[in-house]
């Protein structure tokens, strides 16, 4: 590879979220390809422009090598560079990975279609999925549709904060080109980051996306102080939902043992326990505020994936009238959108198909 590579990040503006897991990854990449011969030693890292303590953020990263508002007190490698222009960052890039709120995933697409190389490949790490005219829609189908490019996907159990101080952790790389998985696995493993590569694709991109609507789910237990007894049933409960979803809905074959990867059961712990989903949700409970508002509050800019991917399933279901099968992922759309309360999501656990 003789590009740089495209590190895709979306910053605070104009509604548009910042993901510190995206310093993070750039931050491994950047250590790696410094080692590795075969990988240009520049990676672009587009940053939507915003400016913090009246800097621009692309001018502190380039000078101070840190994502001070997102990712403090982690450097980054000098040889990432924060490029404010879309369009100077994907110029002549081999590699692109796609960090940013799923959401804003077709208007990126769409301005960055036509600009880069036909052989370049990509790699997500969004977790998220949208709505086609058939009902599911993969965030990785969307940019191989709209760029016309291989597409392999990451998922697992990859907090921000502990990746970026190096605690050892493990991920999931599905990729339909088995080559290509293992392409970005030289890329992006280290010591710290082990990187399992599988064919199941589709399988391993659904589990990012309907863990963190469980996540939610647990952080509605924490906030009625359930005990772990009942935070325990959630999790169940809910990897049988992700398991009879991705059965349903994906088009190649699911494979159960997928569901035994990092991107499955370990990613589902530790949101639960870990994410902001959670958090949020049992700061829904416990203050009575709305999600919206408590991003606002919580967040620092960034976005919170599990209501919205709840109401993407819940319409999805709808479609197929399925609705009374996956009642966990039914109840937390209800609850954080129709003003359902909190309580009945006990009675949704109590009276759940997996008990008859």
């Amino acid at each position: 590879m003789s590009a740089p590579f495209l590190f895709l990040i979306q910053s605070l503006i104009c509604g548009f979220s910042f993901l510190n897991r995206g310093s993070a990854i750039a931050k491994i990449i950047g250590n790696n390809v410094t080692k590795l011969q075969k990988f240009a030693s520049t990676v672009n890292m587009w940053v939507f422009e915003e400016l913090v303590n009246g800097r621009k953020l692309t001018e502190i990263i380039n000078t101070e090598h840190e994502n001070v508002k997102y990712l403090p007190g982690h450097k980054l490698p000098e040889n990432v560079v924060a490029v404010p222009s879309l369009s100077d960052a994907v110029k002549d890039a081999d590699l692109l990975v796609f960090v940013i709120p799923h959401q804003f995933i077709n208007k990126i697409c769409q301005d960055i279609a036509g600009k880069v190389h036909k052989e370049a490949l990509g790699i997500t790490l969004i977790k998220g999925i949208d709505e086609g005219p058939e009902g599911l829609k993969l965030i990785s189908d969307i940019i191989r549709e709209k760029m016309s490019i291989d597409v392999s996907v990451l998922m697992g159990a990859n907090i921000a904060n502990e990746v970026a101080a190096e605690k050892f952790c493990e991920t999931t790389i599905g990729s339909r080109v088995l080559e290509n998985g293992h392409l970005f696995k030289e890329l992006l493993q280290t010591p710290n980051f082990r990187i399992t590569v599988v064919d199941d694709a589709d399988t391993v991109e659904l589990c990012g996306a309907l863990k963190n609507i469980v996540a939610v789910g647990a952080g509605f237990c924490d906030g009625l102080s359930c005990g772990d007894n009942t935070k325990a049933a959630v999790i169940r409960l809910g990897l049988m939902e992700m398991i009879a979803f991705a059965k349903i809905f994906c088009k190649g074959q699911v494979s159960s043992s997928t569901f035994l990867e990092s991107c499955g059961v370990a990613d589902l712990i530790t949101t639960c326990y870990g994410g902001r989903n959670r958090k949020v949700a049992e700061a829904f409970v416990k203050t009575g505020k709305s999600i919206a508002e408590l991003e606002n509050e919580m967040l620092n800019g960034q976005k919170l994936q599990g209501p919205q991917t709840s109401a993407e399933v819940y319409r999805i279901l709808q479609q197929k009238a399925m609705v009374d099968k996956f009642p966990l992922f039914a109840a937390v759309y209800r609850i954080c959108y129709e003003g359902v309360p909190v309580k009945e999501f006990i009675s949704c656990l109590q009276s759940h198909p997996e008990h008859l």
